[in-house]
């Protein structure tokens, strides 16, 4: 491996200084490396209560980049990976990245299929599919400007064995998503989980209404090979017309069989909006942890409040609010000056103590808010050019499909004319 060669000091993802706005050219892993996830493998074994299974793994190959640049051409470093060991990691970046939204995985069985493709996640086509979007998390997250610098995702793609005894190290799965702002940054957040949701909820829309249409047209596709069947037996009856309706026949035939190819690319295009989908998640995400921040700071504030309203009481005298300790003091009198002094002293240390947590608590979520509006920016230019290219070029290949269809029906009346 590199690292045993000493050249992993060029891969290691030492901090930026350009702390939250790290966007310069040669902050992220992707400049530093080539990464591919190069083909799928079908393989059984035990899983985890000793029964036999069959699961699918990823062949991640990467490179460095500066051999490349010199000209040279060395073999990539390689290693194999179980879709649950991506999960892992995606986990491990939700965990410790709270304010990123996270690119999401593609999805582990088939979802918003057409009724022809098969929804079985051991089938080659969907393996391939899934193939392509986990080396799409991969880029995103390797060009991420944050989330390209962690070691873990270092360790993930270049240490085959003991990886995941590195990612529980971390003690990730032990940390509490925990976040308290003001007003206006309250409703921004609530807006944004409110755009999750409405995001999730048209794309989902838009993928079943593209699978209702590619049923239909599936059908549409397949109903001319009937016509083609007509035409051949017809030609066989037909003397002057029989060379023409002939040649009708296979136009229409191939016209038929054009629409596997075009239900195949058209996969393509559904699996880019399916990535949006799964962005939802990630969005939503990332407003949990802003919620669970407000909680903490919540309590930590009530609970400072209550402190100082017992050293008040306690100072003065006077009971605003009925407690067991105020009856028992009323019932057998005050308690000794030197008892009194000494729950001051305790008080006065739990106040301080209390300062400090909410001040802490307040500075934890100044930083989350600013670092995940940062990345929300971040995720709206990219999710605006990514589905706007995704939709003209679905856009274009409609257009394609009809003028074949259009060129088909040309071909059959020149066929028509010279009978």
């Amino acid at each position: 491996r590199m690292a045993e060669d000493g050249k992993e000091d060029n891969f290691l993802m030492k901090p930026c200084l350009c702390g939250i706005k790290m966007v310069e050219e040669g902050c992220t892993l992707l400049r530093r490396m080539e990464i591919c996830v190069a083909e799928a493998e079908k393989r059984s074994g035990k899983n985890a209560v000793n029964m036999q299974e069959t699961f699918t793994v990823y062949l991640i190959e990467t490179r460095p980049m500066d051999a490349l640049n010199e000209g040279r051409n060395p073999a990539p470093d390689s290693l194999w990976r179980r879709y649950s060991e991506f999960e892992l990691l995606r986990n491990y970046l939700i965990v410790t990245y709270p304010y990123i939204v996270v690119p999401p995985l593609p999805e582990k069985r088939a979802e918003f299929v057409w009724h022809k493709l098969s929804a079985d996640n051991m089938d080659p086509d969907f393996v391939e599919r899934r193939r392509v979007g986990l080396e799409n998390f991969l880029l995103r997250v390797a060009s991420h400007p944050v989330l390209s610098n962690d070691k873990i995702l270092y360790h993930f793609l270049t240490e085959e064995h003991g990886w995941k005894e590195v990612v529980y190290e971390t003690g990730f799965q032990a940390k509490v998503l925990q976040i308290f702002t003001s007003a206006k940054e309250v409703i921004r957040f609530m807006e944004m989980k409110h755009y999750s949701d409405e995001l999730q909820s048209h794309t989902s829309q838009l993928l079943r209404a593209r699978a209702r249409v590619a049923d239909r047209l599936y059908g549409v596709y397949k109903v001319h090979g009937n016509y083609g069947r007509v035409f051949s037996e017809w030609s066989a009856i037909e003397k002057e017309m029989g060379d023409g309706l002939q040649s009708a026949g296979h136009h229409m035939d191939a016209y038929a069989a054009s629409i596997d190819d075009i239900l195949e690319e058209e996969e393509h295009y559904a699996d880019q909006l399916k990535e949006y989908l799964f962005y939802a998640e990630a969005l939503r995400a990332v407003c949990r942890k802003h919620e669970l921040t407000q909680f903490e700071l919540e309590m930590a504030s009530q609970d400072l409040i209550s402190k100082k309203q017992q050293r008040e009481e306690l100072a003065t005298g006077i009971v605003r609010t009925f407690s067991f300790k105020g009856m028992t003091n009323k019932l057998f009198g005050q308690e000794a000056p030197e008892q009194r002094e000494a729950r001051l002293k305790l008080l006065e240390e739990l106040i301080a103590e209390g300062e400090d947590t909410v001040k802490e608590k307040t500075v934890e979520c100044e930083e989350h808010v600013e670092r995940a509006w940062v990345d929300m920016q971040r995720f709206k230019e990219q999710k605006d050019k990514d589905l706007r290219e995704a939709l003209i070029n679905y856009a274009v290949m409609q257009i394609s499909m009809c003028k074949k269809g259009i060129q088909v029906w040309g071909n059959a009346k020149e066929c028509f004319l010279k009978m």
